[in-house]
C-alpha cells in the first residue's frame, strides 16, 4: 500500500459532486444515489481519498442509472488521506485500517437490508478492495468486484464465497499482474464460485477512479472497467 503509486493522481474532493445526496447509513455518512424503491443495492468502497471524489460519485450515479440503489460510505469519518501536507500514509493508515472498515461496513449492510434491499453487490477500489474481500461471504453480499486492490492476499481470495470479479492494472506495484494471476489460479481451483479476472493493458493502479477526465484514453480505459463492473452486478445481484 505504501509508495507513491497508491496515492498518484489525487482527486479534487467535492462534497457537492454527484446527482445523489449524503445521509446517515448504518452510523456513517454515505453518498446515496438511485431509486430508494430498488430491491438491489451496490456498495462502493473508496480508495484512501474517500467518498467525496467526483469520479467515484460519477460512477455511483452510473451504477444507479442501471437500476441499483448505490451507497458510498465515508469510512474515514471526514478524514480522508491528504497527499500534500497531510499525515504520512503509514501514520494515516493506523487510524483507518481495513479491519475497522470491515467492522463498520456490517451495520451499513444491515441498514440497506432494513430498507427492503434483497441483494447487495460490493465493489472496492485499492483500500476498499480489502474491505470487500472480507465482506465476500454469503451472509453479507451476493457478488464482489475488486478494482486495483491493495493489501489483498491469495488467502483472502480463497476465503471468498460469492462471485468475484478482479480488475487489475498492468502497471501496479500493489497488485502486480503476477499476483493477480495467482488470484486467478486460486479462484480457478475453487469449485462453486464464479469468477472473472482481467488485467487492463497500459494502465496504472487507480485508473478506474483517478483518471484525468480530459484524457480520452484514460477515460476509455476507466469506462471499460465500469462496464465490466456493471455486467458483473447485473448478472449476480438480482
Amino acid at each position: 500500500m505504501s509508495g507513491p503509486q497508491c496515492c498518484a493522481n489525487p482527486p479534487t474532493l467535492n462534497p457537492n459532486s454527484g446527482a445523489g445526496h449524503v445521509e446517515k447509513l448504518g452510523g456513517l455518512n454515505a453518498y446515496v444515489t438511485g431509486s430508494p424503491d430498488s430491491k438491489l443495492a451496490v456498495l462502493l468502497i473508496s480508495d484512501v481519498y474517500g467518498y467525496e471524489a467526483p469520479n467515484l460519485r460519477k460512477l455511483a450515479d452510473k451504477v444507479a442509472a442501471a437500476g441499483f440503489y448505490v451507497a458510498v460510505p465515508d469510512f474515514f469519518h471526514g478524514d480522508p488521506y491528504v497527499a500534500d501536507g497531510g499525515k504520512p500514509l503509514q501514520e494515516w493508515i493506523k487510524d483507518h485500517g481495513v479491519d475497522k472498515g470491515f467492522e463498520e461496513a456490517k451495520p451499513v449492510i444491515q441498514a440497506l437490508k432494513s430498507k427492503g434491499i434483497t441483494a447487495i453487490g460490493a465493489a472496492g477500489f485499492c483500500w476498499g478492495a480489502k474491505v470487500v474481500v472480507q465482506l465476500g461471504k454469503r451472509e453479507f453480499i451476493q457478488a464482489a468486484v475488486l478494482l486495483h486492490p491493495s493489501f489483498v492476499t491469495v488467502d483472502d481470495i480463497k476465503g471468498v464465497e460469492v462471485p468475484l470479479s478482479i480488475l487489475g492494472a498492468e502497471i501496479d506495484r500493489l497488485s502486480p499482474p503476477a499476483l493477480v494471476k495467482e488470484f486467478e489460479e486460486a479462484l480457478n481451483a475453487k469449485s462453486g464460485v464464479d469468477s472473472f479476472v482481467k488485467i487492463f493493458p497500459k494502465v496504472a493502479h487507480g485508473w478506474t477512479v483517478r483518471y484525468n477526465v480530459e484524457d480520452e484514453t484514460a477515460v476509455k480505459a476507466a469506462e471499460e472497467a465500469h462496464h465490466n463492473l456493471l455486467e458483473w452486478f447485473a448478472k449476480y445481484v438480482k
